[in-house]
């Protein structure tokens, strides 16, 4: 557009000039004002046409320059949309994996509160002897009817001195019945665990060593009765950490506990003895049935001596059998011989044997 307006004034410039020299050569040259119109004329359509192609051209390269902007704008406007399309999918699924590992740290952070009132609900069990006797039941209870048929156990069975056991299990003398016990003195473990300094934790081991054995005597005292049970009994943990702990730190309370016969087991211990207390009564009921086995046996002896002869028997009665069947079939082939001998004998036909036998007709004789 700037060329345009430059070339316009150029063109009037150009006018104004040849105006002025006309003007210059004065009034008089009347007669060239016809050839100097026509030239006016000339240079005037000359400059439309110019100016017209200028214009075109101008209009052209306008054009042109439109085209490449929108094609630049319409692929600057595709990458920035491409870019932003690319930036909103990562930010979304940025926001789904945030959204996912949120959900799983708030889960975690419900299991971790669960879990701190599970432990906070099993130290109040533990706290409380009443409860802790009732949660030690509870598991001994779930670990006997798991392995043991009902009818080798017992539940707070009450002896013969008037004693309560939590646990009774009915095994044939001998050895008899061994009783289990699930009180453990607790107290003083928790006293050794929470204690600060080093002199707490010696009177927190003194006290814990005296509990430990004042139980295993009240164990063997109340539990042990000759003749009527087992002479020795079970002192059950409900923890395998308190029993790690008492046979590392405690060995010579644990040993003063095989002396008094009252054996100190865990979870995973009374497994393996009721495992070998299964074994044990599998093991009694076959003696018992011993007898009973052996009479079936003869019984069944018996029988398959029945059995043998009576096979025996059957035997003969089989081969008999195929001999008479062997006879039959001999006596088979000799009507069949003797059939396809008589078959083949040849006969005259009775027609031709008449005409045989008709006797010859007299001849006259004369003298």
């Amino acid at each position: 557009m700037d060329a345009m307006l430059l070339l316009a004034v150029l063109a009037a410039l150009a006018v104004g000039a040849v105006v002025a020299l006309l003007f210059l050569r004065g009034r008089g040259a009347v007669a060239d004002t016809g050839e100097l119109a026509g030239r006016l004329t000339q240079m005037a359509e000359s400059q439309t046409a110019v100016q017209a192609k200028i214009a075109e051209q101008l209009q052209a390269q306008e054009r042109a320059v439109t085209k490449a902007l929108e094609e630049r704008l319409a692929d600057l406007s595709k990458r920035v949309g491409d870019r932003l399309q690319e930036s909103s999918t990562r930010s979304q699924n940025t926001l789904v994996e945030l959204r996912e590992r949120l959900a799983v740290i708030d889960q975690a952070q419900k299991n971790i509160t669960e879990l701190s009132t599970q432990v906070v609900g099993l130290q109040d069990i533990l706290a409380n002897k009443q409860a802790r006797g009732s949660f030690g039941e509870i598991q001994l209870n779930d670990l006997v009817e798991n392995i043991l048929p009902p009818n080798a156990y017992e539940f707070q069975a009450t002896l013969g001195n008037g004693r309560r056991a939590d646990c009774l299990l009915k095994l044939p003398n001998p050895p008899g019945s061994i009783a289990i016990d699930s009180k453990f003195p607790l107290e003083s473990y928790e006293a050794l665990r929470s204690a600060g300094d080093e002199a707490a934790r010696a009177q927190a081991r003194r006290a814990l060593a005296a509990d430990l054995r004042t139980h295993v005597q009240a164990i063997a005292a109340r539990y042990i009765i000759p003749g009527e049970t087992a002479e020795s009994a079970l002192m059950f943990l409900p923890s395998e950490a308190v029993y790690a702990e008492l046979h590392a730190a405690f060995r010579s309370v644990v040993e003063e506990s095989y002396k008094a016969r009252v054996w100190i087991v865990s979870p995973t211990t009374l497994m393996a003895t009721l495992n070998t207390v299964r074994a044990v009564l599998k093991d009694v009921r076959m003696r018992e049935q011993a007898g009973v086995i052996q009479t079936e046996v003869g019984k069944l002896l018996e029988d398959l001596g029945r059995l043998d002869e009576r096979v025996g028997k059957l035997q003969r009665h089989f081969e008999q059998a195929n001999e008479d069947l062997r006879q039959i079939r001999i006596s088979s082939e000799k009507v069949t011989r003797r059939g396809e001998r008589i078959e083949e004998l040849e006969f005259e036909d009775p027609q031709s044997a008449d005409e045989a036998i008709v006797p010859a007709k007299p001849r006259i004789v004369s003298n």
